[in-house]
């Protein structure tokens, strides 16, 4: 598998709550996107970034990082191949990303995504 990116998914029990520790504190201010259950915050001057999440909104389990990828269909079939366990299958979501988890051998949930151009 070829990785592009990884964004940490830090939990939280409320994105604005915790929001401004991230934006302000941190100097996160650009709000990359806000989806209720989750939102990214990154630093205008440098690439600094974090995802907040609350409850996954279409998986099983939250994932702890999100790995991007070029070739999703190639990663999940290494994924499949190597005998990994899949916690939420390949899927389109409704916005925007091709993406599936997959559990690594220490029992942490990765994201493995690939946002469509």
């Amino acid at each position: 598998m070829h990785s592009t990116s990884i964004m940490a998914n830090l939990r939280v029990a409320d994105i604005e709550t915790a929001k401004s520790f991230y934006t302000d504190y941190l100097g996160l201010g650009t709000e990359e996107f806000n989806m209720g259950w989750v939102a990214r915050y990154a630093s205008p001057q440098t690439p600094a970034a974090v995802q907040l999440v609350t409850s996954d909104a279409n998986a099983p389990e939250n994932s702890v990082i999100s790995v991007h990828t070029d070739d999703i269909d190639g990663a999940y079939a290494e994924a499949m191949e190597l005998g990994y366990e899949i916690v939420h299958p390949l899927t389109t979501e409704q916005w925007g990303v091709r993406r599936f988890f997959v559990r690594a051998p220490d029992g942490n949930v990765i994201n493995i995504v690939n946002h469509r151009d």
